[in-house]
């Protein structure tokens, strides 16, 4: 559980200037270079209005602050190779051979048991898909098998049973010593799976609905018994793709990869109420080799979180999260942040690369977050090229709210931040000035700093900062002095 407490466009397009070619006849002479650049930036600004609601940055934000020229053959940049591609499944079924019915109302629980049973059979000998048809059907937590593709067509829908007894209790993760949120033993998520490799969850764009207001209601009327489920977990897996889906109203965090490697996440849709507690989009727990991109994601807690671990039980399993990237994730979470590092990050976090992240309407932009206790350490994380619009506090670090798993945590256990790069940012319409409060006892080192810009703040706002060192260069407004005093560190272009 993140522990927040302040309260669409699309993706980047591509920019390319074709050659224009003469005509066939007539006299008609290749245009000179002026005629090209009016043209382009005429073809620019209409791009800017029609494509306003389809795109995370109309024009790129290098584009918009000139400190870029035409770019011709742009690719974007990936990191889907994480996953390893597999063969065509060997035998492919549907969930109405096992007896499912899709009418919303009939529970198909037993029939997604059986037929992952029967997809079991064939883990080393050319693996299974199942197929989801166009339908509505209802059902408790099954378990995935490896070289296994869950398929659902277009206009089907896979909705969480309203009985708690068919999320069937687990035990809670070594690396958190208990339920997140409540002692002892935790729900299982909707669809989960531990232990596996080579697994695919992808659509044409079909839909998970966890139907979470029960677990929501539960959770507000302090009724709750055990830690909510997610709506999809995957526990020490490997080559995991999920993909062109929509997850809705998951009762606790939406994905969640824990002791997982080589996972990508990416042309996903995650949604969830904007007051709905703790509903995280993504979070890569304890894992290597994550990619997440090209999502779109509102919820009532953090669009994309890294954690690995809480406490004494985080660092005794010392598990960490390492060489995430995420690019292109754009949403709005009213009380939480769009990339949040932390709370629990016991195990260690290091290798973090985010880029091209657009947030609206939120409380932080990215947050930086651990506590006295924690242990563990943040390193070597890169933020470059974010949009904030209308966003509380864009950059906030937090040194915590004193939350422990029990009372056998160590106060002298101290996190340890340090390489932290954040560059290339625009914040619009912005509430308060930045917030970088580090711990007394370890403060956090070598912040840097380059190219930020923060609009609409009053002038009697200043950066507020503790216990943090490092540099800045060409930050507006004006950082606090603990970023000031080394300003040469950062080579910054004239």
């Amino acid at each position: 559980m993140s522990t927040c407490r302040d309260s669409m466009e699309e993706q980047t397009p591509i920019l390319s200037l074709n050659r224009i070619k003469g005509g066939g006849g007539g006299g008609i002479r290749r245009p000179l270079w002026v005629p090209v650049l009016v043209l382009f930036i005429v073809i620019a600004l209409f791009s800017l209005h029609i494509n306003r609601k389809y795109s995370i940055f109309p024009i790129p934000l290098d584009f918009i602050s000139g400190r870029v020229g035409l770019v011709s053959g742009y690719q974007q940049k990936s990191c889907s190779d994480f996953f390893k591609q597999v063969p065509g499944r060997k035998v492919v079924k549907s969930i109405r051979d096992f007896g499912g019915i899709g009418d919303g109302k009939t529970s198909n629980t037993k029939a997604f048991q059986r037929a992952m049973e029967f997809m079991a059979r064939f883990t080393e000998s050319g693996g299974s898909q199942l197929v989801v048809p166009k339908g509505r059907w209802l059902t408790g937590s099954f378990n995935l098998t490896s070289n296994f593709t869950l398929f659902l067509e277009y206009g089907a829908v896979i909705l969480g049973s309203q009985y708690p007894n068919e999320w069937p209790i687990i035990d809670a993760l070594p690396s958190y010593g208990r339920g997140r949120e409540r002692l002892g033993a935790r729900h299982i998520s909707l669809i989960h799976g531990n232990g596996l490799t080579n697994v695919v969850i992808t659509g044409e764009n079909g839909t998970v609905d966890g139907q979470g207001k029960m677990w929501w209601d539960l959770w507000w009327n302090r009724t709750l018994v055990h830690t909510r489920g997610h709506l999809v977990e995957l526990i020490n897996s490997q080559n995991i793709l999920i993909q062109n889906l929509t997850l809705m109203n998951s009762p606790f965090w939406t994905i969640h990869p824990v002791y997982c490697r080589n996972i990508v996440i990416r042309n996903m849709t995650i949604l969830a109420p904007l007051n709905a507690p703790n509903t995280d989009g993504i979070d890569a727990d304890s894992s290597l080799n994550v990619c997440i991109e090209d999502c779109y994601i509102e919820s009532g807690d953090d669009l994309i979180s890294v954690k690995s671990g809480w406490d004494q039980y985080g660092m005794k399993m010392a598990r960490p999260s390492s060489n995430i990237i995420v690019r292109r994730v754009k949403g709005t979470t009213p009380t939480c942040s769009g990339v949040g590092i932390g709370s629990e990050m016991s195990g260690g976090v290091s290798n973090v690369l985010i880029e091209d992240l657009y947030v609206r309407d939120s409380a932080a932009g990215v947050q930086i977050k651990t506590d006295i206790g924690r242990g563990g350490y943040i390193v070597n994380i890169t933020i470059n090229n974010m949009r904030m619009e209308r966003v509380k506090v864009p950059i906030r670090f937090s040194r915590g709210a004193n939350d422990h798993p029990d009372e056998k945590w160590d106060p002298k256990a101290l996190p340890k931040v340090r390489g932290i790069f954040i560059s290339n940012v625009v914040s619009l319409e912005s509430k308060r000035p930045p917030l970088l409060v580090g711990i007394e006892e370890a403060p956090f080192e070598d912040i840097h700093m380059k190219n930020i810009s923060l609009f609409g703040l009053a002038p009697s706002m200043k950066w507020n900062c503790e216990f943090i060192s490092g540099s800045s260069c060409s930050v507006f407004p004006a950082p606090c002095s603990q970023l000031l005093e080394n300003e040469s560190t950062i080579q910054c272009p004239n």
